[in-house]
């Protein structure tokens, strides 16, 4: 069996023929990649299917000033640190201001549920709107599809400026 340069000599590899052909590197490489995508896939329903169904439930008013918060976005989502939030509820507050959400999501560990509050309560004109974060303390977390217990929020006056507030135009 000879080389492409020639003969072989002790210590050298010999590249089969084959393998020299553009089409081999192709097929090869897509092989690969779809058996990589395959396999993660399947770790991530593996993932899925060992965790467990965790649920939450939060309620509460949100003011501005003196005046009830209408129409005020509130999600409620499960807090991932290496991956996207997953959305479990979203609403906005009716004519009263309030809200109430409620939601369920597969983890392996715990959840983290959290709500964010999307307002423009004594904002003026400024681009996007103000969102506010509140984590839901791990006592309201049920182990079961529908929540046992809300986590009641009470009255939020949005007034006021928090520690951690950011700005946000996408609400995702």
């Amino acid at each position: 069996m000879g080389s492409i340069a020639g003969p072989v000599k002790q210590g050298q590899l010999e590249i089969p023929k084959g393998c020299l052909k553009r089409e081999w590197l192709v097929k090869s490489c897509a092989t690969m990649f779809l058996t990589t995508v395959i396999l993660l896939s399947s770790l991530a329903n593996l993932a899925v299917s060992i965790g467990r169904t965790q649920s939450t439930a939060v309620e509460g008013i949100l003011m501005c000033g003196e005046e009830q918060a209408r129409g005020v976005l509130v999600k409620l989502y499960e807090h991932d640190t290496l991956t996207p939030d997953e959305l479990m509820d979203s609403a906005e507050t009716d004519n009263h201001g309030k809200f109430k959400l409620s939601g369920s999501a597969d983890e392996v560990g715990t959840i983290e549920p959290k709500v964010n509050i999307y307002h423009d309560c004594d904002d003026g004109i400024k681009p996007c709107q103000r969102m506010l974060t509140v984590f839901i303390p791990s006592d309201y977390i049920s182990a079961t599809k529908q929540p046992t217990k809300t986590f009641n929020l009470g009255i939020l006056q949005l007034a006021g400026k928090f520690e951690g507030e950011t700005r946000d135009c996408l609400h995702a």
